[in-house]
């Protein structure tokens, strides 16, 4: 009875990571949001209120794209120590930020000088990662079909507006305007992926 008093006392921190492979011709819009949150991530130089604002409107474009969602994955881990959640956030950021084409290029301009003919890509890997205080069920499951990932992304959602994040990294390739995501590349840079 000692141990479980102990507990009650501590602080849960949960870090989790969520990958979604969406696909077809309606990823574009998708490419747009992610890449004007990233800007407006930049500019809050890391204010957690904006940057979960900009977690939700994600969010609800994912769900508002479910017909794309192709394959999904998720992962994650429960600490009792603020310091170590926060090295795991670091861990999963530096993992995320060396995948194919996750590297996002502040000083690229739609300037007047590049070309109309941008390929457009069929592929687009997002991965949220997250660290908040509780417990949240719909967030510690297999989110790899489309129920419980909806209910994962709603759940996101909640935290924000509960005030119970404490750390939020979003990552997505193709970062770049014109690059191909290729499906030779999501076998190779993405193995953890599960179809939906």
């Amino acid at each position: 009875m000692r141990a479980f008093n102990r507990m009650m006392g501590r602080t849960r921190y949960v870090v989790c990571r969520l990958f979604l492979h969406l696909a077809g011709s309606e990823v574009a819009p998708i490419l747009g949001v992610l890449n004007s949150t990233a800007r407006d991530a930049i500019e809050a130089e890391g204010d957690l209120q904006e940057l979960g604002e900009g977690l939700v409107e994600i969010c609800e474009t994912l769900l508002r794209y479910d017909q794309a969602w192709l394959s999904a994955a998720n992962e994650g881990d429960v600490f009792w120590d603020e310091g170590e959640a926060g090295d795991y956030v670091n861990e999963l950021f530096s993992d995320s930020a060396q995948r194919y084409g996750a590297e996002f290029d502040t000083s690229s301009t739609s300037g007047s000088d590049q070309s109309f003919s941008i390929p457009v890509t069929r592929n687009v890997i997002v991965m949220l990662t997250v660290a908040y205080e509780g417990e949240v069920p719909n967030l510690e499951a297999d989110l790899s079909n489309i129920p419980a990932l909806k209910d994962g992304l709603k759940a996101l959602i909640n935290l924000h507006y509960q005030e119970k994040l404490r750390a939020i990294q979003v990552h997505f390739s193709p970062a770049q305007l014109g690059d191909q995501l290729t499906n030779d590349q999501l076998l190779q840079y993405y193995p953890e992926l599960i179809p939906l």
